[in-house]
């Protein structure tokens, strides 16, 4: 699959200019999306960028290639005062500038929210980073592993029965990109009725408190508290992948429909009608020893037949794949994914597609990750900056 760099955007944002200063995961990842929907995104590269954090040949490595698709790339040294003129004549003509630069970084740069929206009052500038700017850690370096342990997810499992344990996944990062893209949406919806530019301060700390506390506050919601916090069925040494005859196997009995079933296939109906499992809210009071059922239940069957029969009952299921065994499964194939495109330098690579769809809106793949610099010419160009000009940037 080839993309032509020069493909209409037929995006939900198409018109839309979002400048992307950001670094790492969380802000490209944001601008990344913004870029799917249709959004003309320039990111602004320093010099000796690397388009990969985890580093990569000709500038570009794997996670590069997907969080930089559907960006141009303009090379800028905005510590010299031909580099900011340049920012700021980019930032002139964008909808939306993304960025996680720390506040006092921003200020010294004259990038700050209040200097920039003084001069460009449309403009909607999205801050994100670790901490919000009124408390007292707003000065403090924040990344992934930080924040799933200040947030209290890393204890989440020590909850458990363990210790405290990051997840696998720099989820933190990749859940408040998400929150990112809905605050540039609203703010866009919000210009479009009201003509007015917005500020938007995304701090990732309060971002995963609130998103842990939607299940986890519990107990504590109310004042004074009349429980504990945590929610007790997920916070289950027994809730976890299943051992069974060949494999591992995820085996979720929900619903009381799915209990009834699940406890006449391993032969005990009675527990359907027992006090500790005949609700739903009894069943998360003691979920430990409901789980135990599947736990001890598992090994009678295969992987196949676990799957086989949560289907003909309607009992969630499904096998633990590795993440390696993701390219073969037959849905993903079927759907498309993860095709197999041509990068201009880096040749071919998988490209995880955007995985939401819509009747008349795009979300292809239209320009592949840039070499950093890339596009510096054509954007500058675009700006009205001539030839001598651009050639003396530092």
């Amino acid at each position: 699959m080839n993309v032509e760099s020069d493909i209409a955007s037929s995006g939900a944002l198409d018109g839309v200019r979002v400048v992307d200063l950001t670094t790492v995961l969380m802000g490209p990842m944001a601008a990344r999306i913004l870029g799917d929907y249709g959004a003309d995104v320039i990111r602004i590269d320093a010099p000796g960028t690397s388009q990969d954090v985890s580093g990569g040949a000709d500038g570009i490595g794997a996670i590069g290639l997907d969080i930089h698709r559907n960006k141009r790339s303009v090379m800028l040294d905005l510590k010299s005062d031909e580099g900011r003129a340049a920012a700021f004549d980019l930032i002139a003509t964008a909808d939306v500038l993304v960025t996680n630069m720390r506040v006092g970084a921003l200020e010294r740069l004259g990038l700050d929210a209040t200097t920039l929206r003084s001069k460009f009052p449309s403009l909607i500038h999205c801050v994100a980073n670790g901490y919000g700017a009124d408390g007292p850690y707003a000065d403090r370096a924040a990344y992934d592993d930080a924040i799933q342990a200040i947030s209290g997810l890393a204890a989440l499992h020590a909850r458990i029965g363990g210790e405290p344990a990051y997840v696998p996944s720099v989820i933190v990062d990749k859940i408040c990109s998400l929150f990112v893209v809905q605050a540039v949406m609203a703010a866009l919806l919000h210009r479009h009725n009201t003509g007015e530019g917005q500020t938007i301060r995304l701090p990732m700390f309060e971002t995963m408190v609130s998103f842990l506390l939607v299940e986890h506050l519990r107990g504590a919601a109310l004042v004074p508290p009349r429980g504990e916090i945590g929610y007790t069925r997920l916070l289950n040494p027994n809730r976890k992948p299943y051992r069974c005859a060949d494999g591992w196997v995820a085996i979720l009995p929900y619903s009381d429909a799915n209990w009834r079933d699940f406890f006449d296939l391993i032969g005990h109906p009675e527990m359907a009608v027992d006090a500790r499992f005949a609700s739903h809210h009894a069943r998360v009071t003691n979920a430990v020893d409901l789980y135990q059922f599947i736990v001890d239940a598992a090994p009678s069957r295969t992987v196949d037949e676990w799957i086989a029969v949560c289907e003909e009952l309607s009992i969630p299921a499904s096998p633990v794949l590795d993440i390696a065994d993701v390219f073969d499964d037959e849905h993903l194939q079927a759907v498309d994914l993860i095709p197999t495109v041509e990068h201009p330098v880096a040749g071919p690579y998988r490209s995880v597609r955007n995985p939401i769809s819509f009747d008349t809106i795009s979300t292809e793949l239209r320009h592949h990750a840039p070499v950093p610099g890339e596009h510096t010419a054509e954007i500058l160009t675009e700006l009205g900056w001539n030839k001598a000009r651009i050639d003396a940037l530092p």
